[in-house]
């Protein structure tokens, strides 16, 4: 029995090392997995916009045969331009699959991004390189080539408007709006947008162009710029015509696009044309550089019926013998001369012969100019000149401190008023040398009217002091404020109160603008002058750039500023304060 036992146990054994070696003989063997062959279902193609959701090429590639779940393989499709051996590859990642494909417009954001040339055919080199999920044992696949076209994916413009009427006085109001569909498809980088326009029927061989910018769909124009497209477009100012729009779309890497054209019919008006003063007096008398129009004094536009765009004029110092001429726009390119009265495109100069004022005033329709002594004065029931324009010079005339700037304090009663800039009242002629008058419906602050109503009636008698300020050339206005006392406010002033205006001494009135006062400053302090005994008063600012000069006239503003700087030394000084030259003396 024991030997039998013996002899079993020895079979079994020998038994079950034999199936156990069959059994590993059966399993099959892997090493670290192979590279994959990859092969593409087109070696060529030529999508369009309309394909671009269909799938265009199908990539497939052999079992890499890697020792894991089939189902964790990772695949990376590269693709690049053709002999450039992948140095600017563009990649996708594919998770257990053994092929995939490409859509139309994802292919086009590739040859997009690769900056190649629409509607040309362009060679792709195509690999994979494969792994375990978690990037080991890399292999890269065969390069296959694939013959690519770009296509042209344009934005679909649409204008709300077929047709518009623009006119000056709107110019501002909104007229239309483009919009378009986005160029590029899938495209992934940044579009930038224009649109371009052009006189109908020209084939934009020579466009004006709107620069949009990135990725932006829509564009609104109000009536001056619509007006301005068909002005560029070579539809003279009052005429209708047709303009024809259209969206150029480009990519960074340079490819552009154009969109479908739209028309839309404007009815356009001629727009606002500006007049400047150049010569040889603007160094001397700080209106910029000599003979240069880009730093001239502009000319006021007379906002008159008829007159818009056609008569300008300025109230201006000169000196003695000065030359100048007048230019449309800030270059020599038209510009204006003359002599006699005459105006002429490229006439001779201008002159003077005498220092002084002027107002001069140009009719570019009628080709004529005056150049007559430049003024400005009360005139009107409430003021000492009455109604009679010939009472107003010269004691109830203003100062002109500034080009197109008058300043002057008068005694007004209970009554109505206007300025004017002559002895006698304007005749309605509408022509160069026709007196001016300025009046305004509505209180301090606002625009004048040339030869237009009344300001309102004074209702408080009493001296007041008004600015003519035509220094904005597109809003002349006025401002009206009481100048019965004057005041010296500040920390400079020895034994007051610091700026106190209750407690702070009051100058004396001399009459012609001019304010006076003695009184003891204390150096190197601050002070300004305030026209009442409360903040929120009328008041005067430095404009001298903190000169503490004695003797010397500082400018002065009341825009705000900074303060007056008194003299370095304390001492007793007098004070005269001149509205009419804005100016302030210190002696």
């Amino acid at each position: 029995m024991k030997k039998f036992f013996t002899g079993s146990v020895l079979i079994l054994a020998t038994t079950l090392l034999f199936f156990a070696c069959k059994k590993i003989a059966d399993l099959p063997y892997y090493e670290n997995g192979e590279a994959v062959a990859i092969s593409a279902s087109v070696n060529s193609v030529t999508p369009v916009a309309a394909d671009s959701l269909k799938k265009v090429i199908v990539f497939s590639w052999t079992d890499p045969k890697y020792a894991t779940n089939a189902g964790t393989y990772k695949f990376i499709i590269e693709f690049d331009s053709a002999g450039r051996n992948f140095s600017q590859k563009w990649t996708r990642t594919v998770i257990g699959r053994l092929t995939d494909s490409v859509s139309a417009k994802e292919l086009n954001n590739i040859l997009l991004n690769f900056g190649f040339a629409l509607g040309v055919q362009h060679k792709l080199d195509i690999r994979v390189v494969s792994s375990y999920g978690n990037n080991n044992e890399r292999y890269t696949s065969n390069v296959i080539n694939v013959m690519a076209t770009p296509y042209r994916d344009s934005s679909v413009l649409v204008s709300q408007n077929t047709s518009v009427a623009c006119a000056l006085n709107t110019a501002s109001q909104p007229s239309n709006t483009f919009t378009w569909s986005p160029s590029f498809n899938g495209y992934s980088g940044p579009v930038t947008y224009t649109l371009q326009y052009d006189s109908a029927g020209k084939n934009f061989v020579a466009p004006q162009e709107i620069v949009i910018g990135n990725n932006s769909y829509s564009k609104s124009l109000n009536q001056g710029e619509m007006n301005e497209t068909a002005l560029n477009s070579g539809i003279a100012g009052g005429n209708t015509g047709t303009v024809e729009y259209r969206i150029k779309a480009t990519t960074a890497r340079g490819a552009t696009v154009y969109s479908n054209k739209v028309l839309v019919t404007i009815q356009s008006y001629l727009p606002l044309l500006r007049f400047y003063l150049p010569g040889g007096y603007q160094s001397a008398t700080g209106n910029g550089n000599n003979w240069d129009p880009g730093t001239a004094p502009e000319l006021i536009r007379d906002l008159r019926p008829g007159l818009l765009n056609r008569m300008y004029y300025i109230y201006i110092y000169l000196p003695a013998g000065a030359e100048f001429k007048v230019t449309q726009g800030r270059s020599w390119d038209v510009n204006y001369g003359g002599s006699g009265g005459a105006l002429a495109q490229n006439g001779p100069n201008f002159s003077v012969a005498t220092a002084g004022v002027y107002r001069i005033s140009i009719d570019r329709v009628s080709l004529q100019y005056d150049i007559r002594p430049g003024r400005m004065g009360f005139v009107g029931g409430a003021t000492g000149a009455g109604w009679s324009p010939p009472n107003v010079f010269p004691n109830y005339a203003m100062g002109a401190p500034a080009t197109n700037l008058f300043v002057g304090l008068t005694d007004f009663t209970a009554d109505a008023w206007k300025l004017i800039d002559n002895d006698q009242w304007n005749n309605g002629s509408n022509t160069v040398g026709e007196t001016r008058s300025y009046g305004s419906l509505g209180g301090s602050g606002s625009t004048m009217e040339v030869n237009g109503a009344n300001f309102p009636n004074i209702s408080s008698a009493g001296r007041y002091r008004v600015i003519w300020d035509g220094r904005n050339r597109d809003n002349i206005r006025y401002e009206l404020s009481p100048a019965a006392e004057m005041r010296v406010v500040g920390d400079g002033i020895l034994g007051v109160p610091a700026w106190d205006p209750g407690s702070s001494p009051q100058m004396v009135y001399l009459g012609n603008g001019q304010w006076q006062l003695t009184l003891d400053l204390v150096g190197g302090k601050d002070i300004k002058f305030l026209a009442g005994n409360a903040w929120g008063a009328f008041d005067y600012e430095d404009d001298s750039g903190g000169s503490t000069a004695t003797g010397v006239p500082r400018k002065i503003k009341w825009e705000g500023g900074p303060n007056f700087k008194t003299p370095a030394a304390s001492g007793t000084y007098t004070i005269l304060l001149d509205e009419k030259t804005q100016s302030v003396t210190i002696n």
